[in-house]
């Protein structure tokens, strides 16, 4: 990883991630595409990345349904998907 890189942990497990990126730009490019499941079980992740479609909610440190596009990462961050 790159110089600009801070960690944070995602369900749990600690993952470096580019510093400055969203949340959902950061969990994107771990691979994670599955943020929530609705209420039928379907599984939920960025649809519009621009925070108006709200398919991209986690929770950030304590915080339930954060909006993972609008929301920049911070070293140490808790970041719990939906589940």
């Amino acid at each position: 990883m790159s110089v600009g890189d801070l960690t944070i942990l995602v369900d749990d497990v600690p993952r470096r991630v580019p510093a400055g990126t969203t949340v959902a730009v950061a969990l994107l490019q771990l691979g994670i595409t599955e943020f929530r499941r609705d209420l039928s079980g379907r599984p939920r992740g960025p649809l519009c990345a621009m925070g108006s479609c709200f398919e991209c909610r986690v929770t950030i440190d304590g915080v339930a349904d954060v909006r993972a596009c609008l929301t920049v990462v911070q070293d140490g961050m808790r970041v719990e998907r939906v589940r």
